[in-house]
């Protein structure tokens, strides 16, 4: 065994050598006497485990000395924590049994009854309190939605949560304490790459994308892991043994999200909660969709990059990517080569991606002034739920409203997410009427045969690709407005 984990906890370092790569957080903790937190899912899903990481804000970037972000423990493993503050619910009242803000508020509301749920909720108010000035009812939704609760109900929750007063309450101690926080910090950031080996397996983290290259073109064979929401439930559900594991998410450069003039450049390492606020400037019914992918924690953690290479056929972002005509950036041992996401996938989770090569950026056009573009969710609830189908369209019209150009993309119709190349050939150089999209509808039976599973049958799945298709047309077309709110189905 070689190697350790190190990070901060209860007020001190933290140093954990031998135990097996792909230990979650969450075992972790609850073999080491740190049982508030509990395991409910064991797939990110209930929230029951929510733990809070604290980063130190890298130099330069504006924002709060100290960034906190709510997690799924479950899920994380244990060596993806290195160099970060951990927090659980253990540590939030002082050592005098002060409560925090959050725990005093949770109390007053009377929000708690059989507590199993109770700390990840205190822990999910935690990061929202640190988030900044007081949450408004949409913000503390959005901040629970990851949360179950079966004994109370919600209402005492978010009382609890209308309740809290961040950074005014001089009671928090950790806003008192940032700059011991900030020490201990530094005093385990590393320089180099992290290796730690023990129990059959290796677990490896680069600081840029020379070294990750360079690993990767070395063990082509390993798992490159960002941020675990869907590799932790190979472990957690699959029970899969995964020997060499390369995590990303300590490569600064795959971070970066670059605004150019027309089109959007973003790290495959960036969180859809990283890339929310791009989105919303230039695509923001795009940021819809993404606000309804997981909930805060899986959004904390879950990457762009990771949803487009795992090419699950109901990855909620490769529709509206199709639809975009997005590039991706492929990196094999420092050789760069540049893909369209359309000719990716070759199968079910295959694509043209050669022994040892990764996703290094993606590469998102903006729609040109004038042309229309929206995308769609239909799942059995709003929040925390897969896709029966996600479909996303982007139209351009000349000035006689005759169709130039056309993009249809859709998620959960085939073994990959996948454009409807027959409804394209449909509406192209026709006027864009209720007829031409009614083609383009039925054209989409040349496009796909779905299947039916546990989310739906195949005739409903036919049924919904086809009326998102003509719900666009009439939204294009004045006859339906389109809210971002509505972005559901």
């Amino acid at each position: 065994m070689s190697g350790s984990v190190r990070f901060v906890m209860g007020g001190r370092v933290v140093e954990v050598r031998g135990v097996s790569p792909t230990t979650t957080v969450l075992d972790w903790l609850r073999a080491n006497g740190r049982c508030g937190s509990k395991e409910g899912c064991a797939e990110g899903d209930c929230g029951a485990c929510t733990v809070v990481l604290g980063e130190r804000t890298p130099d330069g970037e504006a924002g709060p000395p100290v960034r906190y972000r709510a997690v799924n423990a479950c899920i994380l493993f244990l060596p993806m924590i290195d160099g970060k503050l951990l927090l659980t619910v253990e540590d939030l009242a002082d050592e005098d049994g002060d409560l925090h803000p959050v725990q005093q508020a949770l109390l007053e509301a009377n929000a708690s009854q059989c507590g199993f749920c109770t700390p990840g909720f205190a822990m999910a108010l935690f990061a929202l309190y640190h988030a900044g000035a007081a949450p408004d009812d949409p913000a503390i939704h959005d901040a629970l939605a990851g949360n179950l609760c079966r004994c109370t109900g919600y209402r005492p929750i978010l009382e609890a949560a209308r309740r809290m007063r961040p950074h005014i309450d001089v009671t928090d101690r950790f806003q008192r304490s940032e700059a011991g926080i900030l020490a201990l910090l530094r005093s385990v950031e590393r320089e180099g790459t992290l290796e730690v080996s023990g129990q059959g397996g290796t677990f490896l983290a680069p600081r840029t994308v020379a070294d990750l290259a360079a690993l990767y073109a070395r063990h082509p064979d390993a798992t490159l892991v960002a941020g675990a929401t869907d590799v932790g439930l190979w472990v957690t559900k699959g029970h899969r043994s995964l020997p060499v594991l390369i995590h990303l998410e300590p490569v600064a450069e795959l971070h970066r999200v670059t605004e150019a003039a027309d089109h959007l450049d973003i790290g495959a390492a960036a969180t859809y909660a990283a890339l929310l606020p791009s989105l919303d400037r230039h695509l923001p019914a795009f940021a819809a969709l993404v606000r309804r992918i997981g909930a805060a924690q899986v959004r904390n953690s879950g990457t762009l990059g990771g949803n487009v290479a795992n090419g699950s056929p109901i990855g909620d972002s490769m529709p509206a990517l199709l639809a975009l005509d997005a590039e991706l950036v492929l990196n094999r041992d420092g050789v760069r080569r540049v893909v369209p996401l359309d000719g990716f996938y070759t199968g079910y989770r295959t694509s043209v991606l050669q022994a040892g090569e990764f996703v290094e950026r993606i590469r998102i056009p903006f729609p040109d002034p004038g042309e229309r573009f929206a995308v769609w969710k239909v799942s059995k609830r709003r929040d925390q739920d897969i896709s029966a189908v996600c479909a996303a369209f982007r139209l351009s019209l000349d000035d006689a409203g005759g169709v130039t150009g056309f993009r249809a993309g859709y998620g959960g119709m085939a073994a990959i997410p996948a454009r409807a190349r027959a409804a394209e050939a449909a509406v192209i150089g026709r006027p864009w009427t209720a007829q031409t999209a009614a083609a383009a509808a039925e054209a989409l039976s040349l496009d796909f045969s779905p299947i039916t599973d546990a989310r739906a049958s195949s005739d409903f799945r036919a049924a919904v690709a086809r009326n998102l298709l003509l719900r666009f047309h009439r939204y294009t077309t004045g006859e339906e407005a389109y809210a971002l709110e509505d972005v559901h189905g």
